[in-house]
């Protein structure tokens, strides 16, 4: 478990999932995803979040707003399952409920995330990527200090989908 002024990154708690499901549901919050998941589909990723958490050591923590104790959404670290242009990499993600955007917390607990990975898990360098479209994630980039180092097409998107393309960013150690 890590903390930051304002946040928690733990483990997932099965109390977790209608939030998160519900998170994942919104079409305004999955507007940069495929589509939105169901609710079966968010506990398949909960199950996957452990899962990686358990191989790695790190993965996709819960976040819990330290003042309410509600979940605020995830952030963390992850070895993505597919090939991409820059591979092999860890990657950095984070994803919020709406009612949690706005407050400064994306960035916030996406620098503690990096903290972690470079400090406890020696890692050199950190990537993240996002559609092309979603600028709000790509100014989190750039708040955390990355650099933005091109575009490429997401292996795991179609040739004719409008998020085909996305963009990445890195930050060394």
């Amino acid at each position: 478990m890590y903390q930051t002024e304002r946040l928690i990154l733990r483990p997932w708690r099965e109390e977790d999932l209608p939030s998160f499901a519900e998170m994942n549901a919104d079409p305004e919050v999955m507007r940069y995803f495929l589509n939105p998941l169901t609710e079966d589909e968010s506990r398949d990723y909960l199950e996957s979040f452990r899962q990686r958490m358990a191989e790695n050591g790190f993965g996709f923590w819960a976040l819990e707003e330290r003042s309410s104790g509600e979940l605020a959404g995830f952030v963390g670290l992850n070895r993505p399952g597919y090939t991409l242009p820059f591979s092999p990499c860890v990657e950095i993600g984070w994803r919020l409920r709406k009612a949690f955007w706005g407050k400064g917390y994306a960035p916030e607990a996406a620098a503690r995330a990096l903290r972690v990975g470079f400090e406890e898990y020696g890692l050199e360098s950190i990537v993240a990527f996002t559609a092309l479209p979603n600028m709000p994630s790509q100014r989190v980039m750039e708040k955390l200090g990355m650099t933005r180092e091109g575009e490429f097409d997401h292996p795991m998107v179609s040739e004719d989908h409008p998020l085909l393309r996305h963009v990445w960013y890195q930050i060394q150690r």
